[in-house]
């Protein structure tokens, strides 16, 4: 359908304009983060065919169309406020965090914290952590007590792609493999 250079730079900008800039394309996310896909399709100068190939085939799954598909948004990884709907879920007894071999000092002095996010992005598992840790430099792979936090009352929500989300993880959940 489109070139693997294609998709990986419309998915770039759906990531952008959904997560972070909706004004760049000139888009409006309502509450929930959901906007037109006719708007969208119209601003980013993209068909049809191509938005859904894109959202059905994205490797992170990292959007979603309403069950009409007249709406779209992103999954998590907002930095623009929204109310994604999530509800608090039991976690698996261990999570992971995929970072930097830099940032280890810091996280385990202070813990992982969302920043400018809405949450701490966690995976259930280490390949999926792996990855996301090699986009910040020699890759580490935390393994998160989630059991223990969910224990002493931490919330957990799980995005639509199966990401685990948290509002920050206290260093003494952080454990080294």
């Amino acid at each position: 359908m489109i070139s693997d250079k294609e998709n990986t730079r419309i998915s770039k900008l759906l990531s952008l304009v959904l997560r972070h800039q909706p004004s760049l394309l000139g888009i409006e996310l309502d509450e929930q983060g959901w906007t037109s896909v006719d708007v969208l399709l119209s601003k980013a100068q993209i068909d049809r065919p191509t938005l859904a190939y894109i959202v059905e085939t994205n490797n992170k799954k990292r959007f979603s169309f309403n069950e009409d598909k007249t709406r779209i948004r992103a999954n998590q990884g907002h930095s623009v406020e929204v109310e994604l709907g999530y509800k608090a879920e039991i976690p698996p007894k261990i999570l992971y965090h995929g970072t930097g071999s830099g940032a280890i000092a810091s996280i385990l002095k202070t813990g992982l914290n969302k920043r400018k996010r809405h949450h701490v992005h966690l995976s259930s598992d280490t390949e999926t952590a792996y990855k996301v840790g090699q986009r910040h430099g020699e890759p580490v792979v935390l393994e998160i007590d989630a059991e223990q936090m969910s224990q002493n009352n931490i919330e957990f929500y799980v995005s639509a792609n199966g990401v685990w989300l948290t509002d920050s993880v206290p260093p003494r959940y952080i454990k080294l493999p």
